[in-house]
């Protein structure tokens, strides 16, 4: 896919879902274990700025990750590195993602949102 310019909405993403994480001090975190969600930042470009998001994390040890807000160019393949404050948490490859902003953005342009059943076609809850 080739988007028109470097700022495109199709180029911006803000749910991505890794592989198993390599977890460095806790296997997984106390707090993901116990709230089945946490507050934390990433980066997936080496001295990239850190990113708030919340990761949720997967039965298979895999994760969710929702950014605050959506960044560009995230590709499967690269690492998403997990940090609370100066503290490197762990990292995960990128499997997949959620839908690209513009994808949002033509949806919510059509008359009717989509139902439940057809969220729930599109990715089984884990």
């Amino acid at each position: 896919f080739k988007a028109p310019s470097r700022d495109h909405p199709a180029l911006y993403r803000d749910l991505l879902r890794t592989n198993r994480v390599h977890w460095i001090a806790e296997e997984p975190p106390a707090e993901l274990v116990r709230e089945k969600m946490m507050e934390c930042h990433l980066r997936f470009r080496h001295q990239m700025a850190l990113v708030p998001c919340v990761l949720t994390l997967n039965q298979d040890g895999s994760v969710w990750v929702t950014l605050v807000k959506p960044e560009r160019a995230i590709t499967p393949g690269q690492f998403a590195v997990f940090y609370k404050g100066d503290e490197c948490l762990g990292s995960g490859k990128i499997l997949r993602m959620g839908p690209s902003v513009y994808t949002l953005q033509q949806g919510k342009n059509r008359e009717e949102s989509p139902k439940k059943e057809e969220i729930d076609k599109i990715e089984p809850a884990t």
